[in-house]
């Protein structure tokens, strides 16, 4: 991966997470004080928290009015969008929010971070020059929800004279209202070395049978794949199915786009903590 895209991929990482979140998964935590981003744009003057999202977003006013007194939903909604152009550069990004959980700690926590993210790309935007011809782009889509689960993917897109695609995941226990990690669903951390090893084998397998997939496999590559990332891009399918994802040129060219493995349970079935989430 050359030098610019390694360089965009750290600026993703370098948002940074309220330090609540780690602990999340393990217990829930006392309410601390709401923190507010003044946001760039008239439109949102500030970060705000979901019960205040209905006077930005007529789709939030919708979800808050389908919403029994007795118990709340757990949903996803468009917190803010902003969609701009000039001097050849461009910005279209919706920033999601999740609404309808107990657990304010966690809500807030999440929410927090995906307004971040969308703040540092429209610093981004209003910082390029009409020579930079970027085009960002920055959406949403809930991928899995079933009465348990909901795992939420962000795609990041930045277009300059080539395209780097990035995929991020949320998964969210809704009944113990707790976020899943990739670590959390095993024992230990042989799930690195047992799921890279298997990665290995489908990317093999699918090159074999296809001469027009390639992945950075071999020593001539300039990285090749070893093993993943103990905090790898991950979500759990409606089947209960996990499922690895990688960036555009994590592991392959940048022809291949953002590539995916679904892990076969039978492997996982040692090392997982219980089968809750995979089966």
């Amino acid at each position: 991966m050359n030098k610019k895209l390694e360089a965009l991929k750290k600026e993703y990482k370098d948002v940074p997470i309220p330090k609540e979140l780690d602990e999340i998964i393990a217990k829930s935590l006392p309410k601390k004080k709401k923190h507010r981003y003044v946001w760039p744009l008239g439109v949102a003057a500030a970060a705000m928290l979901f019960t205040t999202a209905v006077n930005v977003s007529p789709e939030a006013a919708q979800a808050m009015a389908k919403i029994p007194f007795v118990k709340e939903i757990v949903e996803v909604i468009t917190f803010h969008e902003v969609k701009e152009e000039k001097n050849n550069t461009s910005i279209d990004v919706r920033t999601p929010a999740i609404s309808g959980l107990e657990n304010k700690v966690l809500e807030d926590s999440l929410n927090e971070k995906y307004i971040e993210e969308s703040k540092k790309l429209y610093e981004e935007f209003e910082a390029a020059g009409e020579n930079d011809r970027l085009a960002i782009e920055g959406d949403y889509e809930v991928v899995t929800e079933t009465p348990i689960l909901l795992s939420i993917r962000q795609t990041i897109q930045k277009t300059q004279v080539s395209g780097y695609m990035q995929h991020h995941y949320v998964t969210i226990d809704k009944e113990n209202e707790a976020l899943l990690t990739l670590k959390s669903l095993f024992k230990n951390d042989q799930y690195v070395k047992v799921i890279s090893e298997n990665i290995k084998q489908q990317m093999q397998q699918q090159m074999d049978e296809d001469p027009n997939k390639s992945y950075f496999l071999t020593k001539q590559d300039v990285e090749p794949f070893t093993q993943i990332d103990p905090n790898q891009e991950f979500y759990i399918t409606t089947d209960n199915q996990l499922v690895i994802s990688f960036d555009e040129y994590e592991v392959a060219p940048g022809y291949m786009g953002v590539v995916e493995f679904k892990i076969p349970t039978d492997i996982l079935s040692e090392i997982l903590v219980g089968d809750r989430y995979i089966n």
